[in-house]
């Protein structure tokens, strides 16, 4: 006869098990980040005319998007993420790698569906060519040095493309597409950093593994340092955007800057500074837009 479970000042081991792993499907998909890739693609839509329907839908993609391919890139660095982040669902044991393919799937094919029903050519091949590289990014060039971080660069920038390709009008987000894009490799190279040792375990060839941690932060400052000289540029280039726009990126700028400075001592810290800074820099388009 089955034993009763025994519940003794804490939850049982089986109940526990339950109650995790509706907690473990939504972590692996980075609510966090799907959200505000999302904001991205509604933002894009905003500056190229329209937050109406194809802009919902184009957030709603990018939204699913992104936490697949969160949980693909998961998927593939089970044993990476032993050394570096033991913490998350596959290799704490909280979600099966099966479960994350099959969570990662039904994502990508409804963003498919959503996509292809709703939206214009130039952001159906947009979001084909994004889903094929968030799989391509994590079953290989993540391994690539440069390649994988410049993939990433793009994929975050390309929310804004995505949402203006949507409403009609990708050309008034190229520009924020190149500023995202170069503030994010920064950050996708400082990260690399931060992982180093689960990376050169599983023979990852990220930038600092055949490089080295300086030659890689070198890089990462000066890619950054470039997108704060160009984030200005909006300001003489669209006519909508004026002083209050200078002003809020002005804000941002100062935040990249601080998380470089503390990237050469903390990467961790660097990078989540830098990931706050890109937020900012998004609230500094959106201010610039609408004032």
């Amino acid at each position: 006869m089955r034993q009763p479970l025994q519940v003794v000042g804490e939850v049982s081991t089986e109940t526990k098990s339950v109650l995790e792993t509706p907690k473990a499907v939504v972590e692996i998909t980075r609510p966090g980040n799907a959200v505000v890739g999302g904001v991205a693609a509604v933002v894009g839509g905003y500056l190229g005319g329209s937050v109406g329907f194809a802009a919902g839908v184009a957030a709603l993609a990018t939204v699913l998007g992104t936490g697949a391919g969160n949980a693909v890139n998961d998927y593939y660095d089970a044993e990476i993420d032993a050394v570096n982040r033991p913490d998350r669902p596959i290799p704490s044991g909280r979600l099966s790698r099966r479960g994350a393919a099959l969570l990662a799937a039904v994502f990508f094919v409804v963003a498919v569906v959503v996509t292809v029903v709703f939206l214009p050519p130039l952001a159906i091949g947009i979001g084909i060519l994004n889903l094929v590289l968030l799989v391509g990014y994590s079953s290989h060039l993540k391994r690539t040095p440069l390649v994988g971080n410049v993939v990433v660069a793009y994929l975050t920038g390309s929310a804004f493309l995505f949402g203006g390709a949507a409403v009609g009008g990708v050309e008034f987000t190229l520009v924020l597409f190149a500023l995202a894009a170069l503030a994010n490799l920064g950050r996708e190279i400082v990260k690399d950093v931060e992982d180093m040792e689960g990376d050169a375990k599983e023979g990852a060839r990220t930038l600092p593994v055949v490089w080295g941690e300086r030659p890689a932060l070198s890089v990462a400052s000066a890619v950054v340092v470039v997108g704060v000289l160009l984030s200005p540029l909006p300001y003489f280039v669209f006519e909508e955007f004026g002083v209050a726009y200078l002003v809020a990126v002005a804000a941002a700028d100062v935040v990249f800057l601080e998380g470089t400075r503390r990237s050469w001592r903390e990467p961790s810290t660097g990078q989540k500074i830098l990931k706050v800074a890109m937020v900012v820099a998004l609230v500094a388009f959106v201010v610039g837009r609408a004032f």
